[in-house]
């Protein structure tokens, strides 16, 4: 089943000449139940740019975009944000964790934002920081966690809603080697036992290494590269 479509996309900006700037050009991608795919590129080639488009934070020049079988298109600001939270989990480079809550706090908060329940969202998050094996740590603030416990920490906050797409955006990008496989390891088992659809924009050979397929963004456009795939 298809989780994330993807149709056309084009994002142009206007430059500091004055002169258009395309940075997606037609982009079409599909993304099934279960499957995890990496986007790789040069620096600069759009990976965000098209992370932001597949998750609702920007809108496309150009195309269209559906999550779940919803479209996003003609959707106004705050149905589109509702849509987002409900079926778009981030995992980005830096945690974005608010520093004076703690670990189980931290995801408790998408939780109650979207009407749960204390208790209910207090047994939710303990269950994912149980999964992350974050079960000893959840009373720690962000300050008490290290990088990689950090970072599995937003990976919990993400899932907490059981989102329909995960898209984490360079999420080993500021972790050690050792952090950084575990976090991987985590990635993969994530979207093969939850059957969660995952796109991931990633520098790492390693990560991508896991994916179900590689893409290279180059030029504005995608190339199915998982055989041999090179990441720059």
């Amino acid at each position: 089943m298809t989780m994330l479509e993807a149709t056309d996309l084009t994002r142009t900006f206007v430059g500091g000449d004055g002169g258009l700037l395309t940075v997606l050009d037609g982009v079409s991608l599909a993304v099934g139940r279960g499957e995890m795919v990496a986007i790789v590129g040069a620096s600069g080639a759009g990976k965000s740019t098209l992370l932001h488009l597949l998750g609702a934070l920007d809108r496309p020049t150009r195309g269209r975009v559906a999550i779940g079988g919803e479209a996003l298109n003609g959707l106004g600001d705050e149905a589109l944000a509702e849509l987002r939270n409900r079926k778009v989990g981030f995992v980005f480079q830096f945690h974005h964790l608010l520093r004076e809550f703690s670990a189980l706090e931290n995801v408790m908060i998408p939780l109650r934002i979207a009407g749960r329940s204390a208790a209910d969202a207090r047994a939710r998050a303990a269950s994912l920081l149980e999964r992350v094996g974050l079960g000893g740590r959840m009373t720690h603030r962000p300050s008490e966690l290290s990088g990689g416990e950090q970072q599995r920490t937003a990976v919990a906050r993400a899932l907490a809603l059981d989102p329909a797409v995960v898209l984490a955006d360079e999420p080993s990008g500021n972790l050690d080697h050792t952090n950084s496989e575990r976090l991987h390891d985590l990635f993969a088992q994530v979207s093969r036992d939850l059957a969660m659809a995952m796109v991931i924009a990633t520098h790492n050979r390693s990560l991508a290494a896991r994916a179900d397929r590689v893409l290279m963004l180059e030029d504005g456009k995608l190339v199915d590269t998982t055989v041999g795939a090179q990441v720059p």
